[in-house]
């Protein structure tokens, strides 16, 4: 029992997809917040986000600021081209809020006690270890996530590895679960515009979908509905709902998009996959 609740509380956390951006940005711009309670249009309108902002922003400064500013960074950002490949990344629960009861909340009935006592900092080091990334397959719109060990899922996929697919990133091989569906549609936190929705609620009709544990996170599960939007090329900013309930924030990382998308980012040039709004952001 004890190695099966690690494994869900794991999943909650990390089904965001994650890793630590390690690629060295511009410190020069300062991001501007308002005060003032948050009506998006207005504050786009009055303080957009500028290319050298959106330059300067790492996914170690977003963690840093309060889940409102990280909210008004979001609310100011577009979509941009839905990903493709493998993407790494890395989590961070809503600042200045009681996370564990936000646990609770989220696996409710006999694991709600459970779980706030195995604390944020055990979950997460939980989900650092299990959880590698996003492999986007954008002609397909499909998603899957990479996990490296299937230990810890060990009792969720009765301990075997067959008809579990597998690829190798980065030299390394990765195993891929929770299959999820692509498309543009309505932010549950900004309406004006579109977001890059990452939707496991029919994940059972997906190619690759595997019962144990894939079932976890679709619709007769914890019910996992993610959202990017792009902070620069190669680097999304998301949140992670769970039956439509936010649950944390992540990001997401590729090295090679950030590099061939950047000379096209600062001249202002970049791709929009969804409904940008009609309040287009500054670039």
């Amino acid at each position: 029992m004890k190695k099966l609740l690690l494994a869900l509380v794991a999943l909650v956390l990390v089904i965001g997809a994650w890793f630590v951006l390690k690629r060295p940005t511009s410190e020069s711009a300062t991001v501007r917040f308002s005060d003032t309670p948050l009506d998006f249009a207005r504050l786009e309108h009055e303080m957009p986000l500028t290319v050298e902002e959106r330059a300067a922003l790492t996914p170690a400064k977003l963690a840093d600021y309060s889940q409102e500013q990280v909210d008004q960074i979001y609310g100011r950002l577009t979509a941009g081209p839905i990903p493709d490949g493998p993407y790494d990344g890395d989590l961070f629960l809503p600042r200045g809020t009681d996370t564990e009861t936000r646990l609770g909340e989220i696996l409710g009935g006999r694991l709600k006690a459970r779980a706030a006592n195995l604390g944020v900092k055990k979950t997460e080091a939980l989900g650092r270890m299990l959880w590698k990334g996003k492999m986007f397959y954008r002609n397909e719109r499909v998603l899957r996530n990479r996990i490296e060990d299937l230990a810890v899922l060990a009792p969720l996929t009765g301990g075997g590895l067959e008809g579990v697919q597998k690829q190798s990133v980065n030299g390394r091989d990765t195993y891929l679960l929770f299959p999820a569906k692509l498309y543009c549609g309505q932010s549950l936190l900004d309406g004006r515009r579109e977001s890059v929705i990452i939707d496991y609620a029919f994940t059972d009709e997906l190619p690759g979908y595997r019962e144990q544990p894939d079932a976890l996170g679709g619709r007769l599960g914890i019910r996992i509905r993610d959202e990017i939007r792009m902070v620069r090329p190669g680097f999304y900013l998301g949140r992670a709902y769970f039956n439509r309930v936010f649950g944390l924030n992540f990001t997401l990382y590729n090295e090679g998009a950030a590099t061939a998308g950047e000379e096209d980012f600062r001249a202002g040039r970049v791709t929009e996959d969804c409904w940008p709004g009609s309040q287009i952001a500054q670039r």
